[in-house]
């Protein structure tokens, strides 16, 4: 009997993906790069319109003439049916039980390849469906290659982060319109001890046409270009992104400064490629901008998993782009600009920054692939909801064979409150920051740090070790060893961050803050709370009040409280 995964099931998890612009970020971390010698990639993906959720693909034998049904990640639209696989593999978010994980990184390209009539592979099915069935990177790699060679691209132009326990990929790819079935495609292995990142332009320039061990392409990747009247030098002067993807001002900074303020942080040479992330393109006779930063850079020191963590939490501080302190964080310094980016006044053009950390961030991971222990012990989906600022990185290992109830797909959705979904859960907290930021951040990061410390520590000092002893004795004792530690963990991450936002609810309502003393609320010695602090706003904001209002809110009667 012929059977297709469930359109149901699909339905559920892709309904939240309703989005089409430039939104996600991803870094790539070599294990040559890291302290402990694990693989990692990161991905946030942001969208107003993204309910996050942790999704879950058991491992599966299928029939003889299985089909795949495909649903379009964005509009949750049926694109078609593909031939299934013999057994497909594992799934915990973006990552399967051989350690290997994708993330992505929409770039949109050239509009008259944005469309390709009969293509049922999007981005969505590409990376999943890859997950289901790769063993490596390069597996993954080759597997999207054919996906799309086969059935068509259904999707613009995109960047994805590619990683196992060994090696870490950049692949960038674009469909071929309405010209061709199928896409172009460019893959780059980051050397060893190097990290890389993208984040919705693509950064693949020139690429060696002769080292397939670092460099994997489609074969008409070039050509394509010529056919198209985009390219006319010779091969080795061929760039993919200024081809398939020219940058303009939104690309560099909108998009590639997300991957400076990266770089910026972890190698102390990276100031000089500041004004192009501030949108300053210079470019050469053959229209190639110039002073583009590197594909990938050497740390100035190896890099800790909680180091990765806190790198996807980034508002540009210390640069020009800081959005902490202008007029626009309001009194309470909040680093968050409300859409849309862009706006003009007096017929103007301007633009708030797009950091890494935004406000409409649905999931964001931290996937460690270690090569050192069996696969399904060796990776950690490390998964967060909401804003990078304001949430928590749970360790949910990659052989894990069922997810926490905070985190399932169906417990609740963007239009529907639940009071033991996760995502909500997050976005009560940073959703309350919001108002008394600078305030309210002080009491969150130091318990954020906390728990993901915590985590860190016990997995490596412990978990990994128990569930090692057991493994060797019986595989399925030390999956459901992993598996009930991630979904524990889980559950009370979300738990204890239900207890923060009571906790700072009571203690910021109404603009006071309530004062405590020896880790509780203060009263007075009869058990009644004692006047709260109004710490009001800082002398800056009330001369921009004055400045504005003053003549009409100058006090000249006696003192009002």
């Amino acid at each position: 009997m012929r059977k297709s995964i469930s359109l149901f099931l699909f339905l559920l998890i892709f309904a939240g993906f309703q989005m089409k612009a430039p939104a996600c970020t991803n870094f790539i971390f070599t294990k040559g790069s890291t302290t402990d010698g694990s693989v990692m990639i990161t991905y946030s993906a942001d969208s107003h319109t993204l309910f996050g959720e942790l999704y879950h693909w058991p491992a599966r034998d299928w029939p003889a003439g299985s089909m795949f049904e495909v649903v379009e990640w964005d509009t949750g639209k049926p694109l078609g049916k593909i031939s299934q696989v013999k057994h497909t593999y594992n799934v915990i978010g973006n990552m399967n039980e051989h350690q290997v994980a994708i993330g992505e990184t929409t770039f949109g390209g050239r509009e008259e390849l944005a469309e390709q009539p009969g293509a049922i592979c999007d981005y969505g099915a590409l990376i999943y469906v890859s997950l289901m069935r790769a063993k490596t990177a390069r597996e993954a790699i080759r597997i999207m290659g054919e996906l799309v060679a086969n059935y068509g691209y259904a999707s613009s132009g995109e960047s994805f982060s590619v990683s196992d326990a060994n090696e870490a990929w950049i692949v960038e790819l674009i469909g071929k319109g309405k010209v061709e079935k199928g896409a172009v495609w460019v893959a780059m292995r980051i050397p060893d001890g190097y990290v890389s990142g993208h984040a919705n332009h693509p950064r693949i320039t020139q690429f060696p046409m002769n080292d397939p061990e670092n460099c994997l392409y489609a074969p008409d990747v070039i050509s394509f270009a010529r056919k198209m009247g985009w390219f006319t030098g010779e091969d080795k002067e061929f760039s993919f992104s200024d081809t398939y993807a020219p940058a303009d001002f939104s690309a560099t900074r909108a998009c590639e400064a997300r991957v400076w303020a990266m770089f910026n942080r972890v190698n102390s040479n990276m100031g000089m490629y500041q004004d192009y992330a501030m949108g300053h393109i210079v470019k050469g006779k053959n229209g190639y901008a110039t002073n583009r930063m590197p594909l990938w850079i050497k740390p100035d020191k190896k890099i800790s998993v909680q180091d990765v963590m806190n790198l996807m939490r980034d508002h540009y501080e210390g640069t020009k782009m800081d959005m902490n302190n202008d007029l626009g964080a309001g009194p309470f310094h909040c680093p968050y600009r409300w859409r849309p980016m862009t706006w003009d006044v007096d017929s103007v053009a301007y633009i708030h920054e797009r950091a890494t950390s935004t406000q409409q961030t649905g999931f964001v991971f931290v996937a460690q692939s270690r090569n050192w222990l069996p696969d399904p012990i060796g990776g950690i989906f490390w998964f967060g909801l909401d804003d990078t600022y304001t949430m928590v990185y749970s360790p949910m290992y990659c052989g894990m064979t069922r997810v926490p109830e905070a985190y399932r797909v169906g417990n609740g959705d963007l239009y529907h409150f639940s009071n033991t979904s996760a995502f909500w859960t997050f976005n009560l907290v940073s959703n309350w920051a919001y108002t008394k930021y600078d305030y309210m951040i002080k009491d969150i990061q130091p318990l954020q740090q906390e728990l993901e410390k915590k985590y860190v520590e016990e997995t490596t000092t412990m978990i990994d070790k128990k569930a090692m002893e057991l493994y060797k004795k019986e595989k399925a004792s030390g999956i459901k060893y992993i598996t009930d530690y991630s979904v524990k963990t889980g559950q009370a991450t979300v738990k204890r961050w239900q207890e923060l936002f009571q906790y700072l609810f009571v203690k910021y309502m109404d603009g006071n803050v309530k004062k405590e003393k020896d880790g509780k609320f203060e009263t007075n010695p009869y058990g009644v709370p004692v006047m709260p602090s109004q710490p009001g706003y800082p002398k800056w904001w009330l001369k921009e009040i004055v400045d504005d209002h003053g003549n009409v809110i100058l006090q000249t009667g006696p003192s009002a409280h």
